[in-house]
């Protein structure tokens, strides 16, 4: 129910308003609704659940897209289990101490099992009738490069910083909730003492009443030069090429068969770009010009992240920051051509389009190129993790076979295996057995002819023939 609220649904009017807009959201379980006999007092009592069950969140799936989310999710859960080890002193910890704080972020099943497979990232060891974990050689060396690279990627982080706090209303976020989108950014953990703090001449950290939940990050100084977006950005690269002037335009990543979607979307482009860096104060609640505005500042906002996605329910909670509609969700759905929205797992995530080629990104961060040699690793892990189990599951089945069964397969190998001498000996073997057959069925019938002659004159001297 949580999720519904955050898509901004606040009456079933909603819901059908949106779906007569003929928005490319799959109907037919809407429709099965609407026919259902008990729909009135369905609706009555249970109005949420209705709308959860008309697949409101579907959208056509891209396997390509849904590729790149699939290959993510793995590197999390060990990305998570890399930053509690690193946080332990001496980069070690038990299993038991392991599986405890790995619940708190919330990882499920048994922590042992999961480092196993993945012998090339953690190495397992006893200590004091313990099991403990570390990082392998391969590891550490792979963690000191991605400090080498955060250390050089520090100043593009604090423009990084800059933008996002030029894309506010009030130029300043909170710090205990702009915590959640960190990662999405690639800042660093400490990213108020390595960045904000370090450049006091465009950051400063406002702390109103003592309190840690009320602390803020403010922009003190506007640089015109970053106040740019990427549709900006690309237009003046084509303006360059043509010779006209720059004219920002979202790109279509639609094919041509989805005629009504891509209809939208030509109508949509003939409102004029607004930059997502504008305050927007003048632009009316419910316009096309503030959809336009809002639209905007999403893909900004998802062309600064590493990956190019966001999950829409950290997105719902900066609703009031950077002023975005109500029905966020409904927005990103109303706009496939920009936006690919997807439940994988049950998280929706909204992607940004033009950031992909297939399953690929088209700009990799440096941080995304160090990251992708740790996954590189984790399927080296992997892929040893199964041969070994394969390996040892061969060797089971051989020790569990029956005895018969191993003497057949003892057999057959010895007939492959067994020289043409031995072939000959067995056919002149074959033939004197054949031999020996054919004289005993001669035998056989010889004494069948005897019999029969001997009943035959037994039945003639009883006189029952001449009768």
């Amino acid at each position: 129910m949580a999720h519904i609220r955050a898509m901004g649904i606040k009456s079933l009017a909603e819901t059908f308003r949106y779906f007569s807009a003929g928005t490319p959201i799959l109907e037919s379980s809407l429709c099965l609704w609407l026919l259902n006999p008990k729909r009135p007092l369905l609706a009555e009592k249970f109005p949420v659940f209705c709308i959860q069950r008309a697949s409101v969140w579907s959208m056509k799936k891209d396997p390509a897209l849904e590729q790149a989310l699939k290959r993510n999710q793995r590197w999390t859960v060990n990305n998570q289990l890399k930053n509690i080890i690193l946080r332990c002193p001496g980069q070690a910890v038990s299993v038991k101490s392991l599986q405890k704080k790995a619940k708190n972020v919330g990882f499920q099943g048994n922590v042992l099992n999961w480092i196993k497979k993945y012998p090339c990232f953690f190495e397992i060891y006893t200590h004091d009738l313990e099991v403990w974990c570390k990082f392998t050689k391969k590891m550490d060396l792979l963690i000191e490069e991605e400090e080498d690279v955060k250390e050089q990627q520090e100043p593009a982080l604090a423009e990084r910083l800059a933008k996002i706090l030029m894309l506010t209303c009030r130029r300043r976020l909170n710090i205990l909730k702009f915590n959640e989108l960190r990662k999405s950014f690639g800042l660093p953990d400490d990213y108020v003492l390595s960045i904000v703090l370090k450049y006091p001449e465009h950051f400063k950290v406002n702390d109103y009443n003592g309190k840690r939940k009320n602390l803020e990050i403010e922009l003190i100084s506007w640089n015109p030069s970053l106040a740019v977006s990427v549709v900006e950005r690309k237009a003046e690269e084509r303006a360059k090429l043509t010779g006209g002037k720059p004219v920002p335009v979202f790109e279509n990543w639609l094919p041509e068969h989805w005629k009504k979607s891509v209809e939208r979307f030509i109508k949509f482009q003939e409102i004029p770009y607004i930059s997502p860096y504008a305050r927007g104060e003048g632009l009316e609640e419910d316009s096309e010009q503030l959809e336009k505005r809002a639209v905007g500042v999403i893909h900004e906002l998802l062309s600064l992240t590493l990956w190019k996605k966001m999950s829409i329910a950290k997105l719902v909670k900066f609703q009031r920051e950077f002023r975005f509609p109500d029905n966020l969700a409904f927005l990103l759905l109303r706009h496939p051509a920009i936006f690919y929205v997807s439940n994988k797992n049950d998280i929706h995530t909204v992607l940004l389009r033009d950031g992909y080629v297939e399953s690929e990104l088209v700009e990799k961060d440096p941080l995304v190129v160090v990251k992708e040699k740790f996954r590189e690793l984790m399927q080296e892990g992997r892929y040893e993790y199964t041969e070994r189990r394969r390996i040892a599951n061969l060797e089971k089945r051989k020790a569990n076979r029956p005895l018969w069964k191993m003497n057949n397969d003892v057999k057959r190998s010895r007939e492959i295996v067994e020289p043409s001498n031995c072939v000959e000996g067995k056919e002149t073997k074959s033939k004197e057995e054949a031999g020996k057959k054919l004289q005993k069925e001669s035998k056989e019938n010889r004494y069948q002819e005897e019999a029969r002659k001997r009943f035959k004159e037994a039945m003639s001297s009883s006189g029952i023939f001449n009768r």
